[in-house]
Formats: structure tokens, sequence, C-alpha cells
């Protein structure tokens, strides 16, 4: 007989076993196996489809932020920047300024077309001016906010810097080439706006006078049938008088 030791050393010895990890035993494994894989695939790809459609409607957002900042931008940029000819100066007196200017002492204001054109570029850079306060970047900001206060000052504004600004960072946005650097592009100013009141003064006064021509040309034509009706029935009643 072996000693009581051993047989205790071999009783601890454990047992080999085949490990497996899909069980092709029995049709009831292997279908719960199939579900597990089939639910594991399926969280997979849910997690999967979650995860891009959140990027995807994070870069729409962000796409449509772009796009309504640049729309924003090149308008500013156009208005502060269409004119390479002229007075390339904004002018920010208004008409009570120019009452209390000596050429208005005398009671005359200044109201000819090249004032009324003046206040209107003024109108149009400061809309600009908010816009680009509004969504331009800091540099932007900072010389958008210099020029505002030269307005309230009262002092004449050039929006050069401004458009230069502008122009560099529109065409870095849109992926452009930069200006070539021997280029010597002229002064740029605000885009000269041409107003429609006079137009319409003029259209309102054609229509009018085409009223009162018809209104005369009807009443004319009235008289002159109520005229050749009345003679005619007096060249009527003449040979029956005779008879």
């Amino acid at each position: 007989m072996r000693p009581h030791g051993v047989l205790l050393g071999e009783d601890r010895q454990p047992a080999e076993k085949p490990l497996r990890n899909i069980d092709f035993t029995s049709w009831q494994s292997l279908l719960a196996t199939l579900l597990g894989l089939v639910l594991v695939t399926l969280l997979g790809v849910g997690i999967r489809l979650v995860m891009m459609v959140t990027i995807q409607q994070r870069r729409e957002r962000m796409n449509r932020q772009i796009n309504e900042r640049l729309r924003t931008l090149i308008a500013a940029y156009k208005t502060l920047g269409g004119s390479f000819t002229g007075n390339l100066m904004v002018d920010p007196r208004h008409l009570r300024d120019l009452r209390e200017a000596p050429g208005g002492a005398t009671g005359t204001v200044d109201l000819s077309e090249q004032s009324e054109r003046g206040r209107r570029i003024r109108d149009t850079v400061e809309a600009a001016l908010a816009d680009i306060l509004l969504l331009g970047t800091e540099e932007h900001v900072r010389l958008a906010e210099h020029a505002a206060r030269e307005l309230v000052a009262g002092r004449q504004v050039p929006t050069q810097p401004l458009v230069v600004s502008l122009r560099d960072f529109i065409r870095h946005a849109l992926d452009l080439d930069p200006i070539p650097a021997g280029l010597a592009i002229p002064v740029q100013g605000p885009s000269r706006q041409l107003g429609s009141g006079r137009g319409k003064g003029e259209s309102g006064g054609g229509g009018a006078g085409k009223g009162g021509g018809g209104g005369m040309g009807l009443g004319a034509g009235m008289g002159m049938g109520g005229g050749l009706g009345t003679g005619h029935s007096h060249e009527d009643d003449t040979p029956d008088h005779h008879g």
C-alpha cells in the first residue's frame, strides 16, 4: 500500500477539462449563443449609429453657423469697401448737425443729393459695424469698435483697415489663395447708396399727370358728345317746324 501522504498529494492534483466557448451539444445552447451574439452586434451597431447621428448634427450646426457668419461678413465687406473712387470717408453728421452748421444759420439746410447720400452711407456703415461687432473675430471687433467710437465723436472714419482685415479672413475661410503681395489695390471705401425717394416722387407725379390727362380727355369727350347730340336734335326739329 502507498503512504497516506502520497495519496493525499495525488488527490490534490486538479482534473484537466477541455475549455469550450460555444456549446454545440444541444440546439438550446446553440440558440442561446447565437442570440447573445446578435444582441452584442445590435448593441454595437446602435451605439455607432447614435454617435454618427450626434456628430452629423453637430457638424451641420457648425456649418450653418459658419455659413451665416460668412454671409454676414461678406455683406459687411461689400458695404465698407464697395467704392474705389470719390469720398472714401464716412461722414458722421446728422441732419441736426447740418442745421447747426454755419451754413445753416440762415435757416437754409443742405438737403442736396450729396448730403442725402452721405447720410445713407453713414446709416449702412453703422449697420455693418454692428454686424461685425456681433460675428467678427477679435481683430474685426477691435477695428469696428474704434470706427464706432470715431463716428460717435463726430470725426470722419476711413474703413480701409477693416476692409483689408475682412478680405483676408474671408479668403482664408473659403480656402482661397492669398492676394499676391505685388498688387497695388486702391484704397477702398464705403459703397455709394442710391436713393429711391426721388424716383418715386417723379413716378407719382407722372401718375398724377396721366390721371389728370385721362380725366380731362374723358370730360372733353363727354362735352363734345353732348354738344353733337344737342345740335342733331335741333336740326331734326327745324324741318318739322316748317312742315
